[in-house]
């Protein structure tokens, strides 16, 4: 988590006063077994039911609806690795989580999901890297 801990290091420099937690649910891992397979990364089974698990906490834990005593807009930004967050996509828009590795996210890029009070879910951004000079893109 060396490379997200310094990415939230930065962020954080320009948003004062937002708290920092740091959780190891949101540690890059192997969510679930990708379909259709692919041939050239294959972690051991444990490591899916393991990672798995995980990272579906972090889902349940972090992806929700505001509370309807809720008044005004509010923003989490997570700092973690491409398989988190395309996995957390796939299930906050409802979609097979199978198809997590059929997205492509690249390295420091902004995604943006939106959860409305009728928790009807929106995805605004996946994977943007408009920001950054295109010979620092490099891809998962």
């Amino acid at each position: 988590m060396t490379r997200a801990t310094e990415t939230t290091d930065i962020i954080s420099k320009h948003l004062p006063g937002v708290k920092k937690i740091s959780t190891d649910l949101l540690r890059e891992g192997a969510p679930i077994e990708p379909v259709p397979p692919i041939s050239h990364w294959k972690p051991e089974a444990v490591q899916y039911y393991e990672d798995g698990a995980r990272i579906e906490a972090a889902f349940r834990n972090y992806i929700h609806r505001a509370e309807a005593k809720q008044e005004e807009d509010s923003y989490e930004i997570f700092v973690c690795h491409a398989n988190v967050i395309r996995y957390i996509v796939c299930r906050a828009l409802q979609f097979p989580p199978e198809g997590w590795l059929r997205m492509s996210l690249n390295n420091g890029s902004i995604t943006h999901l939106v959860i409305r009070p009728s928790g009807r879910v929106a995805l605004r951004t996946l994977g943007d890297t408009g920001f950054m000079p295109p010979d620092k893109i490099t891809r998962t």
